[in-house]
């Protein structure tokens, strides 16, 4: 659905992470490449369970205050598009 950058702190920036639609719900995958066998490894990670939440939860949050801000420019445009018509 999506590809992002984040920056940590003003000190680390984090690219490539993916929002993701599974078959339940989006989700977030981190930057990953494939290894000389074909296997994904992430290059980035969170360490625990509650910092994965952490950063889950924040990206799956801008990645909907995005998609509100696109609806809302996007219905302003065919507002707009109609009046002209008129």
């Amino acid at each position: 659905r999506a590809v992002v950058s984040l920056t940590i702190d003003d000190m680390l920036a984090v690219h490539d992470i993916k929002v993701v639609q599974g078959d339940e719900r989006l989700f977030v995958a981190m930057p990953s490449s494939k290894d000389e066998n074909g296997v994904c490894r992430d290059i980035v990670h969170p360490i625990s369970p509650s910092a994965r939440k952490l950063f889950e939860e924040s990206i799956l949050d801008a990645y909907d205050r995005q998609l509100a801000i696109l609806e809302t420019e996007e219905a302003s445009n065919n507002n707009a598009e109609e009046a002209d018509e008129d």
